[in-house]
């Protein structure tokens, strides 16, 4: 009997793998189902493009359209993969029926995942194929009994705008009738799919079937429309003239900025620098200010967080005397809401507005601004003007706000959350960069120590990362002089934690360190600690020389650093009674013989 080759057992096994997926397809636990559906493509690879055409794809569209929501949505992202297993794009409109079916689900993740699939083969198609086959099966969308397929029909004309030039106007009428539909889930959806469907317009189509549209959805009864239209405002405004914009559109905006609706105010509020960036000046300047007033000073907490968040981008739209007229009090206003989340806002963005103060107005206006934000009770508001603060330095110098920031930084350090002092600690080399060696020390080196005794690891961890971070802004010198000795104080305390943290901070200070100072200042200490009575020492003495072998490679003498220093160290803890030390201290001096064979070679040694 002859014996099968191994090309032949390769073949045998696939068959049998996709003959298994098929069968998945059917099977009653929904892992399985889910696990072939993702392998759709290898079961139409092994039937061919005719028997994927005529027998999977009738099957996904009568068999598995009625399976569970994850099924469904893994075989709405599947079937555009097919279009090459079907025969390529001539033959993609097969796809397109179980797509329409999975558009119609209840489940709106999957209606939204197969109106993406339709775009996607929409895309393939050909403008005979659009109109012949895609059109229809919009229509039917558009005209069904349920919401949801209606709602799932607003997505696609955007896609296939451009390939249906003889039949546009029929979409164009299509689509408004989803705008003005009796459902308000079906005129949202056609709302949220306007600036799509207007981007596929031209600049006249734009004006006279646009903006109607446009119209309608802004002053819709429901607020959940109408906040909609603000991003369509947006796409409407990019693609007309500036004496359109104003004769046309500033109106609506006005309107949408006055809404009743708290929901729709806070819309234009996080929007308005994109309202500015498709109205453009001169209607900036001369009509935004008004609205974004009253936007900062709406009753709702949450609008006026939005409107703090775009203060400095409207900031670059108008002339500096005006901001300091309109813009300023705005600012002063904020900096006194109620709502820390509010002046939480303005935090990250008063900084911005330095630039267009410059350094002559910035020291009156905006610094004592900054500097009571800085004084915050919020410990969010006090970080968030902390992360901007090399912005305000480059224009008002850091004498000005070192009075202030110490303190500021002093009281976040001591937070109860240890979240808010980790993301101080975060801030420290931007601070250590603005206030200068001299001062850093004097006031905030104590501090940086400090952090690498905090109860929680996660500090300690930082901190040591802070300290290769100063030691990369300060320089060698100040790592020798400064944070060297200080680390090495805790090398021999009696808390074994202490003791680990020296290990881990030299290891990570070393990165900023040429080879010969980690061999005079950094490996005496982390050897004697080999000697440590706690095996968590040991082993990450031994991860430590670990780490430190590619560094120390720089070393003229390299080899006999590894040889006479390190290579003894770590056999001796290979032979240490704790295993997790042995194992550590293995895997090292792999690491280290590895060097070795890499300094001996020739070119090594050329």
């Amino acid at each position: 009997m002859e014996e099968d080759t191994p090309e032949e057992l390769n073949n045998q096994t696939d068959v049998h793998y996709v003959a298994r997926l098929i069968d998945d397809l059917k099977h009653d636990d929904v892992q399985y189902r889910l696990n072939s559906v993702s392998k759709l493509s290898v079961i139409a690879e092994a039937l061919g493009e005719d028997r994927t055409r005529d027998e999977l794809i009738p099957f996904i569209h009568n068999d598995l359209i009625s399976d569970e929501d994850d099924v469904l949505l893994a075989l709405a992202e599947q079937l555009p993969t097919l279009t090459t297993a079907v025969g390529g794009p001539a033959y993609a409109t097969c796809l397109l029926l179980p797509l329409e079916s999975l558009s119609a689900m209840e489940e709106s993740t999957v209606r939204d995942k197969a109106v993406w699939a339709l775009c996607e083969i929409a895309h393939l198609l050909t403008s005979q194929q659009v109109t012949e086959s895609f059109v229809p099966l919009l229509k039917r969308l558009g005209s069904g009994e349920w919401f949801t397929s209606r709602t799932s029909a607003a997505g696609l004309y955007a896609a296939i705008y451009k390939k249906c030039g003889p039949i546009q106007a029929e979409l164009q009428n299509l689509f408004a009738q989803l705008v003005q539909d009796d459902s308000p889930m079906v005129r949202r959806a056609a709302a949220k799919a306007l600036a799509g469907f207007t981007e596929q317009m031209t600049p006249e189509q734009v004006l006279n079937v646009s903006f109607p549209l446009f119209q309608k959805v802004a002053v819709d009864e429901q607020d959940s429309v109408r906040l909609l239209a603000v991003e369509d405002l947006i796409a409407i405004a990019k693609a007309l003239t500036e004496e359109q914009r104003t004769a046309q559109l500033l109106p609506v905006f006005k309107a949408l900025a006055a809404d009743s609706s708290w929901r729709v105010k806070y819309m234009v509020a996080s929007k308005f620098v994109e309202l500015a960036e498709a109205f453009q000046n001169p209607t900036v300047r001369e009509h935004f200010v008004p609205a974004y007033i009253s936007l900062v000073k709406d009753a709702e907490a949450e609008v006026r967080t939005a409107a703090a968040g775009q203060i400095s981008g409207l900031a670059q739209y108008i002339d500096k005397d005006a901001v300091i007229e309109s813009l300023l009090p705005c600012v002063q206003e904020l900096v006194m809401d109620n709502n820390e989340h509010a002046r939480a806002a303005l935090a990250k963005e008063v900084s911005g507005l330095a630039p267009v103060f410059g350094k002559e107005a910035t020291p009156k206006f905006l610094l004592p601004v900054f500097l009571q934000l800085l004084r915050d009770e919020s410990p969010d508001v006090r970080l968030n003007v902390i992360s901007k603060l090399d912005e305000l330095n480059d224009v008002v110098g850091v004498e000005s706000l070192s009075q202030s920031l110490l303190p500021a930084i002093m009281e976040l350090s001591e937070e109860k959350q240890w979240r808010i002092r980790l993301q101080i600690i975060e801030y420290m080399p931007v601070i250590a960069r603005q206030l200068g060696e001299s001062i850093f020390d004097a006031k905030l080196t104590g501090l940086c120590m400090s952090w690498l005794q905090d109860k929680v690891y996660a500090i300690r961890a930082a901190a040591t990362v802070n300290l290769k971070n100063l030691a990369e802004v300060f320089g060698i010198g100040w790592t020798k002089k400064t944070a060297i000795p200080q680390i090495l104080t805790m090398a021999h305390e009696e808390n074994y934690l202490h003791r680990m943290t020296t290990l881990f901070a030299l290891t990570e200070i070393a990165k900023a360190l040429t080879a010969e100072d980690i061999k005079e200042a950094i490996l005496p200490t982390i050897i004697s600690l080999s000697n440590d009575s706690i095996p968590n020492v040991r082993f990450n003495v031994a991860k430590s020389l670990e780490a430190l072998v590619p560094l120390l490679q720089r070393h003229p003498s390299a080899g006999e650093v590894l040889n006479n220093t390190i290579q003894p160290v770590l056999e001796k803890l290979s032979q240490d009674t704790d295993r997790d030390v042995r194992f550590f201290a293995q895997t090292a001096l792999e690491t280290d013989a590895a060097a070795n064979t890499e300094l001996e070679s020739p070119e090594a040694k050329l």
